[in-house]
């Protein structure tokens, strides 16, 4: 959060934006929070990145670098670390560590920050961006994003140059080697004399687009060049083309589209003595054509059965495979690359990389020769409507070797991606299908006067087809300006999904699977939270006697003195105090109700065993002796008494559905708690608190629900609406509360003050 913090700084009224020219963070959530949990926390983004956007003519003397971890970032996903995109200027730059050169690697949230190679990346940045004049960061905005390139982008294996020469001379007593084939490989060891192989340009140009060499000597010197001699094979002075060459984990790589050199007459490889050392060099010449194939990924519902394939049959040393309808978030691939050779001589590393030209997320894996190599495919960020460009997985082979590419759709992947996306949202589809099985329980109850259980419920009532299709036809209907502008003069927010879709971070039945997975969630967590109650009250039972089972009062002076001391300690302290202290309470009444209904149960049941004895010891009389068997649950329990038995169960299972859906909110609440307790020597009251006005509201409403029966709630005239009322909640909380979890109280708080009311009208 401090490179957000740093950017905050420009939205100060005083704070002068010259006084910085580079900003480097790393793994910043910048587009927006990973869980949105209140609402000033959204305001802050939004301040931020308008004032970015709006102010960019005034911060164009900035330069800003982002660095994402990529995939092994659990906590922060690389999609909302990439910078706001800036229209007005060019001095922002976003890469994922996978792509940075020299380092190549995914880092997880805290290793980002002392990651070997990406702090060398960092600190040969900042030696390169001192001015030799003033000693400080130069003040050329220019200069300052080549260098971030240089370091961060594109490496060529050269010391950075602020201004290289355009000409290069060409000195030493080497031997000057005229190569004419189209493609050539050498092999250097313990080579004492230095070699020019020059390769004439004329007589590719007509049967050839592109020039490709490699080399796998990792110094920093120079080593390709260009001629501009048309008479002669040899040449003094060339053009230093090794600044167009790319750095590669195994080689230095370099490729030249022919009609962008037309002045060349020659390319030359400069060979130096090499003593002790052992590399080798190749280059070709090549159609692009030839060396560029296209791949259809599988369909998402291929289920990872059905695979698309391409053999690469040719022995060239460079080969890109388009991988076609590739550019949704929710695609998800495992490509496996099966190499065999001819031979089984030693071999060079094949170099894997997952080309990303939208942005810059590229991943290399590095493969044995021959070997099977498994690369996992999938976005960081969906590609952008004006962009055409298709990602490539470029192969860097070795010569006389067969490639066979195998693509197939990863489920589990496309699932990855999904809770990577998406996982912020769990919360809200979690409390949605509770507070369907909560509305069920109340129709139940008003139906049948009984209260069903919480598994059997969800099970029953938490249907997507009851909530999904209502937010479809809303985010539909808001592509015509008509609706859109009926919406806004309603004064209604945006719905998250319209806002999601066109951040291209929704398809197409994400929602129903997470709607699944909080209806997995809510079962489990329903199993979990009765076990834990049945666990106490054995406990509790163990240890302490029973208390009988009696009818509460709604309202007492002291409940009275308690709701006012909470709504106190609330408004001076933290309001998520006051929740968790009320949820405190409210899981005690819990846990004696049920140590209550349990004693009974168990007294009931010792009192029929009994009975049932009795009938089998009596020898005569069979048949009034089954009668009898037959009435006793009637005699040993008075009809009252059984009345407030089951209502006690009713009860019991209505305050367990209460008690899970509050459960959820002290959770949302608790980030605040947390907050407040750090900093609780410094300030004893939380300014400002996100959750104090709902915090006073759920405080006094659950200090009566607590003491509430089911009884008081059947006969109550607001009880068909309060039932009713879960489900367009559940919609509006999905609707409105994916991307602001703090709206998910309200809605919660608001069932809940209908159901105090139906415990008075």
């Amino acid at each position: 959060m401090g490179g957000l913090v740093a950017r905050a700084l420009l939205t100060l009224k005083n704070f002068k934006p010259e006084l910085i020219n580079l900003l480097i963070t790393q793994a910043t959530p910048h587009i927006a929070p990973v869980m949105p949990l209140d609402r000033y926390l959204t305001d802050f983004y939004t301040a931020v990145n308008n004032h970015w956007i709006l102010k960019a003519q005034d911060l164009r003397n900035l330069t800003t670098l982002s660095v994402a971890g990529g995939f092994r970032d659990y906590q922060v996903r690389s999609g909302l670390a990439f910078l706001p995109r800036l229209s007005q200027h060019d001095s922002a730059l976003s890469v994922v560590s996978s792509a940075v050169p020299r380092a190549w690697a995914s880092t997880d949230h805290l290793s980002i920050v002392w990651c070997k190679e990406l702090i060398l990346a960092t600190i040969r940045a900042f030696f390169d961006l001192i001015d030799e004049n003033t000693r400080q960061i130069t003040e050329d905005p220019k200069k300052r994003m080549s260098v971030l390139n240089h370091h961060f982008v594109r490496h060529p294996a050269k010391m950075y140059e602020e201004n290289p020469e355009a000409f290069t001379h060409l000195t030493g007593a080497f031997n000057w080697i005229t190569v004419k084939a189209s493609k050539w490989t050498y092999s250097v060891y313990n080579d004492s004399d230095g070699k020019y192989f020059s390769f004439p340009l004329a007589s590719h140009r007509k049967s050839y687009s592109h020039v490709y060499c490699e080399n796998s000597m990792l110094d920093t010197s120079s080593w390709i060049y260009g001629c501009m001699n048309t008479n002669s094979s040899m040449c003094l002075e060339a053009a230093d083309l090794s600044w167009r060459a790319e750095l590669l984990p195994t080689t230095k790589v370099v490729m030249l589209k022919l009609l962008d050199y037309p002045s060349l007459s020659h390319i030359v490889i400069q060979v130096p003595p090499a003593v002790g050392n052992k590399y080798t060099l190749g280059c070709e010449f090549f159609k692009e054509d030839s060396r560029t194939v296209q791949l259809p990924v599988t369909h998402l519902f291929s289920f990872g059965f059905s695979s698309s394939k391409i053999l690469l049959n040719s022995t060239g040393l460079l080969y890109n495979v388009q991988l076609q309808h590739f550019n949704q978030i929710y695609q998800a691939f495992k490509i496996y690359i099966d190499s065999h050779c001819q031979s089984l001589k030693e071999r060079k590393p094949s170099v894997y990389r997952l080309h990303i030209p939208w942005s810059y997320e590229d991943s290399i894996t590095v493969a044995k020769v021959p070997s099977l190599a498994e690369i996992s495919a999938k976005l960081h960020i969906a590609q952008p409507h004006s962009d055409s460009s298709l990602p490539e997985l470029n192969i860097y082979s070795s010569p006389d070797c067969q490639y066979e590419v195998i693509l197939k759709t990863s489920l589990l992947q496309v699932l990855g991606q999904i809770v990577r996306f998406h996982a912020g949202a769990f919360p809200v589809y979690i409390v949605s299908n509770i507070l369907l099985t909560y509305g069920g329980q109340l129709s139940t109850l008003r139906s049948t006067g009984q209260c069903s259980d919480f598994s059997l419920q969800l099970v029953r009532t938490a249907k997507p087809y009851k909530v999904e299709p209502l937010i479809s036809i809303v985010v539909f209907l808001q592509g015509f300006n008509w609706f859109r502008e009926i919406w806004e003069s309603l004064s209604l927010p945006e719905v998250d999904a319209a806002v999601l879709s066109s951040q291209d971070a929704w398809f197409p039945l994400v929602s129903l699977i997470l709607f699944l997975f909080g209806t997995g969630i809510a079962y489990w967590s329903g199993v979990f939270f009765s076990t834990s109650l049945r666990l106490f009250s054995s406990l509790w039972l163990t240890l302490i006697r029973p208390p009988e089972l009696q009818k509460d009062k709604l309202i007492t002076p002291s409940r009275l003195c308690g709701m006012i001391s909470l709504a106190l300690v609330s408004w001076t302290t933290c309001g998520a105090f006051a929740v968790l202290i009320i949820y405190l309470q409210y899981l005690f009444k819990v846990v004696k109700l049920h140590v209550t209904v349990r004693a009974e149960q168990n007294m009931h049941n010792k009192d029929s065993g009994h009975s049932k004895e009795t009938s089998q010891n009596s020898s005569t009389h069979t048949v009034k002796a089954q009668s009898s068997v037959d009435s006793i649950p009637e005699a040993t329990q008075s009809p009252s008494n059984s009345k407030t038995s089951a209502e006690a169960v009713n009860s019991l299972k209505m305050h367990i559905t209460v008690l899970n859906l509050f459960t959820w909110i002290v959770l949302l609440n608790l980030p605040s708690l947390i907050y407040w307790l750090k900093n609780l020597r410094y300030n004893v009251r939380l300014d400002p608190d996100p959750c104090r006005s709902t915090a006073i509201i759920l405080v006094c409403i659950l200090e009566i629900l607590m003491n509430s029966s089911t009884s008081e709630v059947k006969s109550s005239k607001l009880l068909k609406i309060a039932a009713k009322v879960p489900l367009p909640l559940s919609v509006a909380m999905l609707a409105f509360g994916r991307m602001h979890l703090y709206r998910v109280p309200h809605f919660v708080t608001f069932s809940l003050l209908l159901h105090v009311l139906c415990c008075f009208v």
